[in-house]
């Protein structure tokens, strides 16, 4: 096995790291940064930007300059998350003949995989450039809460790219392996985990070199995109008082007012006031029209205090599920930009009375863990270290009356497979139908539908009498198989989970085909 790299897909930002010897090492971009914008920019020339580049484009050239795109891999078009994205992303979204999203841009349409290929493509790149050899295996982070879907559709960009994804691992867990193989440490650690679009809290306990997940709570569609948009919110509202319009519909004024929202609220967690000021936002009606408004911390807390506080009932929820206290967390480890907010260190503080680890860097210690994970799976760490995971949803059926039996439960420790027997419902039932679902409520229409599929040529008996052995196996990436089993006839039905939404064999095939195609026009 040649090199393999660590990486870091994020919503806001980007990161690739590697070992040197037994330690983990930040690689640069090709600009000399340690992150790179998980931004990807089209230009009227056909060129494809990435990265800083593509992020300067973000203004003149918005309906084609793609951002935040980690929001929108592995989700319907309908979906409440999708819905509230169309309001503030200045590029279109539309429907796939699956159901999924899709970006539409002035020339072609692509998936969400396909533009996290770009990234992770400049990433492979940067990685090669620094080694000066080519690099084809990669261990890929994503956040605990991630789905079935999102976690299938990200090693799909990784393939398209042209990685062989050796493992999928969860953002906090990886933090947690960064942070606990450098301390040396034993000990149960909390590591609260909010970038740009995700928000993730992960119980750990290192004990002799055995990393193990206790449980995982959090919420995919939670981080400081949502504090920039409460910025957003409270200056569109700010402007219109002032005799101006409402400039959502602007894609140009929208974007310049963004970046301004967002620089803001970096300049927060470091100053108590800031401003921004943006001349010439809007030129309709009598004259030009002009943005300058202070903004202190304080109205920023108020304006999102209340984001914050819904990582509180999570983080307890993940303390319930391995029967822990707040009095039982020997350390607290901040990961992700927006974990430099002085308001979420100080509710965190507060929450588990101790304060957060001071000396990590939110920004790179994700990476840095999927760089020592990759070192594990490679043997280049002489230490024993083995990483036990956990499901972070519970799996299982649905059942007679739209019920939903769980069969693997939330929090089980992965690699997992277990069984469980069912019969029929009808005399004589000759096929049963099993639709996988995924999630907490029991009933069937509240949890999330992974696929389906049909068991037939059962021997004709009673109903009650045919025993169905449902089998569930997630492996060490979370992505999960099931298999039904009838007992007498001995007819089998396996399915790896990825029907009905993503992209089939075929469809990754065929980009990667359109791919190779642009880099030979190259």
């Amino acid at each position: 096995m040649g090199r393999v790299i660590g990486v870091d897909l994020g919503t806001t930002y980007s990161c690739v790291a590697h070992l040197e010897g037994e330690s983990p090492v930040v690689i640069p971009n090709l600009e000399g940064f340690p992150t790179t914008p998980s931004v990807v920019s089209f230009t009227t020339a056909g060129e494809r930007l990435i990265g800083n580049l593509a992020q300067r484009q973000a203004i003149t050239n918005p309906g084609n300059t793609i951002f935040a795109v980690k929001r929108l891999i592995g989700r319907k078009y309908r979906s409440p998350e999708i819905v509230e994205a169309m309001k503030r992303m200045p590029f279109r979204l539309i429907e796939a003949g699956n159901g999924d999203v899709m970006i539409s841009l002035d020339s072609q349409v692509l998936t969400p995989q396909e533009i996290s290929a770009l990234i992770l493509s400049y990433l492979k790149l940067c990685a090669e450039s620094f080694f000066g050899e080519v690099v084809t295996d990669a261990v890929i982070t994503v956040p605990a809460h991630f789905n079935d879907h999102q976690r299938q559709a990200t090693k799909d960009a990784g393939q398209i790219s042209g990685l062989n994804v050796l493992r999928v691992i969860n953002e906090p867990t990886a933090a947690g392996l960064a942070y606990g193989l450098n301390t040396k440490k034993n000990m149960t650690a909390a590591v609260f985990d909010m970038g740009g679009g995700t928000f993730d809290v992960t119980i750990l306990e290192i004990n002799d070199g055995v990393f193990h997940v206790l449980a995982t709570n959090g919420d995919s569609y939670l981080g400081g995109e949502d504090f920039d948009n409460r910025i957003v919110g409270w200056l569109v509202e700010e402007f219109k008082k002032h005799g101006g319009a409402d400039f959502l519909e602007d894609k140009l004024a929208l974007q310049r007012v963004k970046e301004a929202c967002e620089r803001a609220k970096r300049e927060l967690s470091f100053t108590m006031e800031t401003e921004i000021n943006l001349p010439f936002i809007s030129s309709k009606g009598a004259g030009s029209k002009h943005i300058r408004r202070s903004i202190s911390r304080g109205l920023l807390e108020d304006l999102t205090g209340d984001l914050v506080d819904r990582t509180i009932p999570l983080i307890d929820r993940a303390l319930g599920d391995c029967r822990l206290s707040v009095g039982d967390i020997g350390e607290v480890i901040l990961v992700g930009g927006q974990t430099r907010m002085p308001l979420i260190k100080e509710k965190v503080s507060k929450h588990f009375n101790k304060r957060p680890a001071e000396h990590v860097n939110p920004d790179e210690i994700v990476a840095m863990g999927a760089a020592i994970q990759a070192g594990i799976i490679k043997g280049s760490i002489k230490d024993l270290v083995l990483l036990l995971d956990v499901t972070p949803f519970s799996l299982g059926i649905e059942t007679e009356n739209q019920t939903y039996q769980k069969i693997i439960e939330r929090n089980t420790t992965i690699p997992a497979r277990k069984t469980m027997p069912f019969t029929t419902v009808e005399h004589n039932q000759r096929r049963v139908r099993i639709h996988v679902l995924q999630g907490e409520s029991e009933f069937a229409t509240e949890n999330k539908s992974l696929a389906t599929f049909e068991l037939v040529g059962i021997e004709p008996a009673p109903a009650g009498v045919p025993q169905i052995d449902v089998t569930f196996e997630i492996n060490a990436d979370g992505i999960v198989k099931v298999s039904a089993n009838d007992v007498v006839s001995g007819r089998q039905q396996r399915i790896q989970v990825r029907a009905s939404s993503g992209l089939s064999s075929a469809d990754i095939a065929k980009i990667m085909e359109k791919e190779k195609a642009v880099h030979l026009r190259k």
